[in-house]
């Protein structure tokens, strides 16, 4: 099956497979991802919605970004756990939060969103391109 990457909540009870290489590799250093992981970013793998099969229900928590579009973030109902989250702007793609992932260390960064956000204690890697905001595609 493609790349074989699998996933899901920490109950078990929503549980994701995945064919195809992600279309990007990010960190995101937003307030809005800050209070979702709480950390100082989320760390988030996008696929094509048709390449990612969900078993079990996510609950979404719809956000206004600073875009003005809507983030809608899934978490599995049971446990808490954020699994994926969806974008009016970007309706084909479904971002994986890298550590529901089975295997966490295929996530690779290839940039950083939000940068101008983040925190002196949240360090990332320094030779990762970063972006004040979030770049247009």
């Amino acid at each position: 099956m493609g790349s074989g990457l699998s996933g899901g909540c920490a109950c078990g009870a929503v549980r994701y497979e995945i064919s195809g290489a992600p279309v990007s590799s990010v960190q995101c250093q937003c307030r809005d991802c800050q209070r979702a992981t709480g950390s100082g970013h989320v760390n988030a793998m996008a696929f094509p919605q048709a390449a990612v099969m969900l078993t079990g229900e996510l609950r979404f928590h719809d956000i206004r970004a600073d875009s003005g579009n809507t983030v809608s973030r899934g978490f599995c109902p049971n446990c808490g756990a954020p699994v994926m989250w969806k974008f009016t702007s970007n309706p084909e793609v479904r971002a994986i939060v890298a550590g529901s992932l089975d295997d966490p260390s295929v996530f690779s960064p290839q940039k950083v969103f939000y940068a101008s956000r983040g925190h002196a204690w949240d360090r990332l890697d320094p030779a990762l391109p970063k972006f004040d905001t979030l770049p247009s595609r």
